[in-house]
């Protein structure tokens, strides 16, 4: 990244602002805006997240919050109400009191005298969904958002379940919240108050994954905040961006297709990361698109920022399978809208443990194929969203492939490219009343090495509703629809598409109730890819973008060694296996004293085929010092099931001189249902 300190605008900025809330509750914000701000007023941005603006985000906040700031306008860097040095208790995402206090922050933003009573909204993430949620509910001054990394459907697109199933990221970032909703203020920014915020937010507290749990189908606590459940309610233009590697691929081209306002839509090769900071690279100069869109809608320049193609998107080559890479090789390509006219639909029958060539038509095969997966597939998946540290890309599937039954085409004679969802259709029955279908596309190579494009889920008792699942009825056909995760990508000449169905795949996906034998019918089963001409010169044509830069970070002092491990065991006396993921960042000391540390660690087990063994564990600690302050909070999460209950048996214990202040335990049970 190129560090800009040359800006158009000088800047200043506030460290510690306080917004105060209608029910007495002051929000703590930080502040960057032009010098001449105080007499020529700017339009101002909001970024309103939990993750402590005084600390733990303050390096990456400050890489492009003076960057917008030095070009005209004011960013306020918000923490949500119980976070960081903002008043109150967080006890759960996206409530309606978080959206309320976000509209009032905005419509203090719009009365300060240094801002000419225009807003936007950006961030990644929580940010963006706190963005997207906000301008469906219309504030006056809100005129346009930037949004990376974020879903329009809670439910269906988002780490709580996927297809109805539910994924392991569920207890994980329940994990991540338990620790960061209970961590104390800074006592050099609040004072003696402190500890009394502190305890407030301990006592509050409660592991998130019992909610989550209470609502395993859709129902009004997802449909909240959900702007799918009534896309016209946005009003304003937004820039829409993700990355393949991310788990929110899908939602940036969903909502290109359905709502009806000014939109662009970009995604890259990423894992959950800002495309300036996008890893897998290539990064790009997102900041500079950030400022042009912001030029446009909230300054009003005719700068051409709405030309060009509504989707611009990163084409991945062909690469082996590996947990991380640097780059991804590919070429940007630029669709006109969404969906595409340059897009079509290859479909492939099934036949004779093969896919068949598009040009077969209806010769499907007429074999039935029986299928049991061990425990074992999906070991080496990855994780729901790559965060890319540790690294967390799925690996070689040949072993995942191996428990799973398998479709192929013939080496392929001419490239394919495909932009978009696949779609799996396949005719199937089960042999008990809740059964998964976890659908995998891979490409193959001449030596064999597998590696996964994407994926879809379907927990089979949602084929037809996600409101009210019904059981299966064992033994009778059904023919259901499993849409992949969006991807764009190059299958070239003499590799294999190759299509892999199985039973189960966890630790990525929590495993049915008990062991399911599948059949699999051929005929009424296909896989429909979203085929684009292949090796087109539009990406010849398409905005340039440039190379990423931003404002210099403050230095850091690593004051230990940052640890990350992703290690599979398995145990041949007691067949016990293992996913452990450490990720330690290593104490830091910040150029404002505070010196913090973080460590999280999961922990996914099971033994043989033991369905009511698997075992999910999430531990963090977090600390937090300086020479006259020490506290840490320690969190530990473990989920287990049989085929009736979620149990869910949880510790917070909270230490201040290395003395424990506070613990609580909670061991809960929660009826399973249909998942």
């Amino acid at each position: 990244m190129r560090h800009v300190d040359q800006l158009p605008y000088a800047t200043q900025e506030d460290k510690h602002v306080t917004i105060p809330m209608s029910d007495g509750t002051r929000l703590s914000a930080r502040i960057w805006r032009p010098t001449a701000s105080d007499d020529e007023p700017v339009p101002a941005v909001l970024e309103y997240i939990p993750y402590r603006k005084n600390d733990l985000t303050s390096t990456r906040d400050a890489i492009h919050h003076p960057y917008i700031a030095g070009h005209g306008y004011a960013c306020v860097r918000v923490d949500l109400r119980g976070t960081g040095e903002s008043e109150g208790v967080l006890l759960d995402e996206y409530l309606e009191q978080e959206q309320r206090d976000a509209e009032e922050v905005l419509a203090w933003i719009a009365e300060q005298p240094w801002c000419d009573g225009t807003t936007g909204m950006m961030g990644i993430s929580w940010g963006a969904f706190a963005a997207l949620q906000v301008a469906a509910r219309r504030p006056p001054s809100l005129r346009a958002i930037c949004i990376a990394s974020f879903t329009d459907d809670r439910y269906a697109d988002d780490m709580h379940y996927l297809g109805g199933a539910m994924l392991s990221d569920n207890l994980a970032e329940a994990g991540t919240m338990f620790a960061y909703a209970t961590c104390p203020p800074d006592p050099a920014v609040v004072g003696e108050r402190w500890r009394e915020m502190w305890q407030e937010r301990l006592d509050a507290a409660r592991p998130w994954v019992l909610e989550w749990l209470r609502h395993q189908q859709r129902d009004d606590y997802w449909r909240h905040a959900s702007l799918s459940e009534d896309y016209s309610a946005l009003n304003c233009p937004v820039l829409a961006s993700s990355g393949w590697a991310d788990g929110y691929s899908n939602a940036v081209t969903r909502l290109l297709s359905h709502v009806d306002v000014p939109r662009k839509g970009l995604i890259g090769p990423w894992s959950h990361k800002l495309p300036h900071l996008g890893e897998p690279g290539p990064a790009i100069g997102y900041l500079q698109e950030v400022v042009r869109w912001w030029d446009h809608w909230l300054k009003g320049v005719d700068n051409g920022v709405m030309d060009g193609p509504m989707l611009q998107a990163w084409m991945q080559e062909s690469v082996p399978p590996s947990t991380s890479y640097e780059e991804r090789p590919g070429r940007w390509v630029g669709e006109p809208s969404w969906p595409s006219p340059n897009v079509g639909e290859a479909v492939f029958p099934l036949r004779d443990h093969a896919l068949g060539t598009p040009q077969d038509g209806g010769g499907r095969g007429k074999r039935t194929h029986t299928v049991q997966s061990p425990l074992s597939v999906g070991q080496f998946a990855g994780k729901w969203a790559s965060y890319n540290a540790p690294p967390d890309l799925p690996y070689d599937q040949r072993e995942e492939d191996g428990g799973s039954l398998v479709f192929e085409t013939a080496p392929l004679d001419d490239r394919i490219e495909i932009l978009g969802s696949p779609v799996a259709v396949i005719e199937v029955s089960a042999d008990a009343p809740v059964a998964q279908l976890n659908v995998r596309l891979s490409d193959v190579a001449p030596d064999g090495r597998s590696t996964r494009v994407t994926y879809g889920v379907l927990n089979l008792v949602h084929r037809d509703s996600e409101e009210t699942p019904e059981p299966l009825e064992p033994g009778r056909r059904y023919q259901v629809r499993v849409p992949l995760h969006g991807v764009a990508q190059v299958f070239p000449p003499g590799h294999r598409v190759r299509l892999s169905l199985s039973t189960s795949y966890w630790p990525l996906v929590w495993p049915t109730p008990r062991p399911v034998l599948l059949s699999v019918y051929e005929e009424g089963s296909t896989l429909t890819l979203p085929v684009r001409p292949a090796g087109g010169t539009d990406d010849t044509r398409l905005p340039v973008f440039g190379e990423p830069e931003g404002c210099a970070p403050p230095e850091v002092t690593r004051l230990s060694e940052p640890e990350q491990a992703w290690t599979v065991s398995r145990d041949l006396v007691d067949y016990r296996s293992v996913l452990d993921i450490v990720k330690d960042r290593g104490l830091q000391r910040y150029e404002n004293g505070i010196e913090t540390g973080l460590r999280a660690c999961e922990n996914y087990s099971w033994v043989g085929e033991d369905f009511g063994s698997v075992r999910g564990e999430t531990a963090w600690e977090m600390r937090f010092r300086r020479p006259d302050w020490d506290v840490r909070v320690e969190t530990r999460t473990v989920l287990t099931s049989d085929e009736d209950t979620f149990h869910v048996d949880a510790t917070l214990d909270g230490y201040e001189d290395g003395r424990r202040v506070f613990s609580r335990t909670w061991n809960e049970r929660i009826p399973r249902e249909n998942v």
